[in-house]
């Protein structure tokens, strides 16, 4: 059976506590990319719903017991070339959707083994400076101006 291609659309969920601690997540297939919980949406998928899914799926954390909102942002971004064979052909922009997910307190999780190998806790400047891509740079920097 062959496996669908991804949709280039996607969600970035920056997971915080009122702390202000930040969840990222270190990827399986490159150890060196650190970065919020990510994923792209399924066939008739709404972004929102997106984002709660791959939040259970990549934390186990369900958005609904928290302060889940969206951010009212999107980024538009040229998908990194070790990544297009996941996209039909000549598919080589994405978009993505910024939600946010805040905590009362930082929380133990539990990490998809498929996708990530380990979490950590940043305050804000740390995890803007850990992140691998200028999205998610972008979404931290915004989330700050937000929230200082």
């Amino acid at each position: 059976m062959t496996k669908l291609k991804k949709i280039p659309i996607s969600t970035q969920i920056i997971v915080f506590t009122n702390q202000k601690q930040i969840l990222l997540l270190q990827r399986k297939d490159n150890p060196n990319y650190w970065q919020s919980v990510t994923g792209s949406l399924e066939i008739n998928e709404a972004p929102r719903d997106c984002a709660i899914r791959e939040l259970y799926e990549e934390t186990n954390l369900n958005a609904n017991q928290y302060n889940f909102f969206s951010l009212g942002q999107m980024n538009q971004y040229s998908i990194y070339p070790e990544w297009r064979h996941r996209y039909e052909d000549g598919v080589n922009n994405n978009t993505e959707h910024l939600f946010a997910l805040q905590l009362p307190k930082k929380e133990n999780i539990i990490i998809n083994k498929e996708e990530h190998l380990s979490y950590k806790w940043l305050n804000l400047e740390d995890a803007i400076k850990k992140v691998f891509s200028w999205t998610n740079r972008k979404a931290l920097i915004k989330f700050k101006k937000l929230y200082e």
